[in-house]
C-alpha cells in the first residue's frame, strides 16, 4: 500500500522552504509481523521499522543497565531507523538531519523525540556503566548527520510513548542548503508481546 502526503512549504531558520512531493510506503514482514514504514522525497529516504520491546530487553540486558534503565529504553517506542541520500535528483546535493527539530503528534499534542545525549545525561553511574552508555551512545541514531550521494546510517530512534501508540512524525531534513519538512502519518509503535501474555 502506498500512500502520498504532499510536504508543506514551511520556514525553518528563516530558510523558505520549497514545496516537494513524498511517498510513504508500508511494508509487514511476514516472518515476524512487524510493521515498516518507508518516506522518500527528493534525496532522502526514511524507512522505520518497529521493534518489539523485548527485542530492545534482550539487547541492553546484556550490558550493565539498571532493570528500571532497561524498562525505560524497552517501553520507549524504538524503531530500526535507516537514512541515506539516494541522490536520485542527480544533483550530486547534501543532505542533513537533525533529530531536535523532528515532532511526533499523538492525541492532539506536540512533543519531541527522546533523543540519546538527554537520556545519557540523564543517568547515574548505577543505572548505567560507562560501558553500557556507548552502547546507546553508538546504537541509536545520530542526532545530527550530513550524507553524501549514496550514503546512508541506521540506528535505533525512540519516542517515548506507550507501547500500542499510534502518532505521526513530522520529519525535517535539508537538501542542498534548503529546508523541508513532511509527515509520516500513522506510525504504530510495537506492542509489548510481554505483557499481553
Amino acid at each position: 500500500m502506498v500512500r502520498r502526503y504532499p510536504l508543506i512549504s514551511m520556514l525553518i531558520a528563516g530558510v523558505l522552504s520549497t514545496p516537494v512531493c513524498a511517498a510513504v510506503t508500508e511494508s509487514v514482514n511476514e516472518d515476524n509481523g512487524l510493521r515498516g514504514w518507508n518516506f522518500t522525497a527528493g534525496d532522502i529516504g526514511i524507512e522505520l521499522i518497529q521493534r518489539l520491546p523485548d527485542q530492545t530487553r534482550a539487547l541492553f540486558m546484556n550490558h550493565e543497565f539498571s532493570r528500571d534503565v532497561i524498562e525505560q529504553l524497552a517501553l520507549s517506542c524504538m524503531f530500526q531507523t535507516i537514512i541515506r541520500n539516494s541522490g536520485a535528483s542527480g544533483s550530486g546535493q547534501p543532505v542533513a538531519i537533525d533529530l531536535t527539530q523532528w515532532r511526533i503528534t499523538r492525541d492532539g499534542k506536540t512533543a519531541a523525540m527522546l533523543l540519546k545525549e538527554p537520556l545519557l545525561e540523564s543517568w547515574s553511574d548505577e543505572d548505567a556503566s560507562a560501558a553500557a552508555k556507548l552502547v546507546v551512545r553508538w546504537g541509536m541514531f545520530p542526532t545530527q548527520q550530513e550524507y553524501l550521494p549514496g550514503d546512508y546510517n541506521w540506528g535505533l530512534t525512540a519516542y517515548g510513548i506507550a507501547p500500542g501508540s499510534t502518532f505521526d512524525l513530522e520529519v525535517h531534513w535539508a537538501e542542498g542548503g534548503k529546508a523541508r519538512t513532511g509527515t509520516i502519518a500513522g506510525l504504530v509503535c510495537a506492542p509489548d508481546v510481554d505483557k499481553l501474555k
